[in-house]
């Protein structure tokens, strides 16, 4: 039997055990814990592999969201548009703040911000757009840089699911995700595409002024020690961590296109099967596939899972309940939002194992698992 698994971070570790360890060891020799060498070298590296000026480096991805909208200076009740077809962090931050979480749809073909749906959206009250580049590619940022500049708004990129993706302009400008609006926030979750052994998360940007910014607010407010200048909080990634993900960085582009070549088996698997839509590849990204995720069409999605789990191949489905439909965003009386490609999506998706170590006997058994089972459910 296969021991299948979402994300096999076991065997990915096995690959660069001997870097990891030496970088770990290296560490724990010098005792420099927090703040040490390898987290300024890291940013340093990180910076130059997006083509940034500053990466700013914190304890996970949802400080860095909170971070970016508080470096904005954005006040409770000020708008901020982001889809509702997210993991909850994206929102979490904006109630967090006591700011208006104004939901939009997303297209039925990436799942990325509908362009027209935030155009609707936007009101003199809006301060923020959170574009999400989900699932591993990009929204479609060149009309969403535009619409922003026309109102004068400040672009956020939620690129935790997307680092190394890529988004190619009409002019052949290519620019890394994370690297487009003011600010870019990423997480590090062991799962990510460019994942730690534990938190992590930065965030980026080509702004001198909100760099300074950005790193005095994971620091207590403070630029010099013990003068703190305005509120913040404390949020940084530790060394450990740094130096695992320096080694990591450097096979960034390995995994992603290890994550492609599984997607392309799967892609030709599905091919001719009128019950599995499989992803969208938008022409104006590169997909890095942090997950694969399927519309299932006239067969019972939970039925299919059940019977997938029952064959040991996992799956998840991402995301059951919108955010907009979440208990903790009552009070902003958001629930019967009319969202028609959100709600659809929320019944139809399911997502397969995708990492960078499937092999071939492993693709094999999930494609063919899956299109067993949808042969025979109704």
């Amino acid at each position: 039997m296969l021991n299948l698994q979402m994300v096999d971070l076991k065997r990915q570790y096995g690959k660069i055990k001997p870097e990891i360890d030496a970088a770990i060891q290296n560490v724990v020799e010098s005792t420099a814990y927090i703040n040490g060498p390898d987290v300024h070298h890291f940013a340093t590296e990180l910076a130059a592999y997006l083509g940034v000026k500053h990466v700013i480096p914190c304890a996970n991805g949802t400080d860095a969201l909170q971070i970016a909208l508080m470096a904005l200076g954005l006040k409770p009740g000020d708008e901020v548009i982001t889809t509702s077809y997210t993991y909850i962090a994206t929102v979490e931050v904006v109630a967090l703040l006591r700011l208006k979480p104004v939901f939009v749809d997303v297209d039925a073909d990436t799942f990325t911000m509908n362009i027209e749906s935030v155009n609707r959206a936007i009101t003199p009250k809006t301060r923020a757009i959170i574009p999400v580049h989900l699932y591993g590619q990009s929204a479609n940022m060149e009309p969403l840089i535009a619409l922003a500049k026309q109102h004068n708004i400040p672009l956020i990129e939620d690129n935790a699911q997307a680092i190394g993706s890529s988004y190619a302009f009409s002019d052949g400008t290519v620019k890394k995700t994370g690297a487009m609006g003011i600010v870019g926030c990423t997480s590090f979750f062991p799962s990510k595409n460019l994942g730690c052994y534990g938190d992590g998360g930065a965030m980026f940007t080509n702004d001198d002024a909100l760099a300074e910014k950005l790193k005095m607010i994971a620091n207590h407010g403070q630029k010099t020690r013990y003068y703190h200048e305005m509120v913040g909080c404390n949020s940084r990634l530790d060394t450990i961590q740094a130096a695992i993900l320096r080694i990591k960085l450097r096979h960034l582009d390995e995994y992603c296109n290890a994550r492609r070549a599984a997607a392309d088996y799967y892609d030709a698997a599905f091919a001719n099967n009128p019950n599995i839509i499989t992803p969208y590849r938008a022409p104006y990204t590169r997909h890095v596939f942090h997950q694969y995720t399927l519309q299932l069409k006239n067969v019972n999605r939970d039925e299919v899972q059940k019977k997938l789990t029952d064959k040991n191949i996992p799956c998840m489905i991402y995301y059951p309940v919108p955010c907009h439909k979440q208990n903790m965003l009552k009070e902003y009386g958001v629930a019967d939002l009319y969202l028609p490609v959100t709600d659809m999506l929320q019944d139809c998706v399911i997502s397969l194992p995708m990492h960078t170590e499937l092999t071939e006997e492993e693709l094999s058994y999930i494609a063919n698992g899956l299109l067993e089972i949808v042969s025979n459910i109704g």
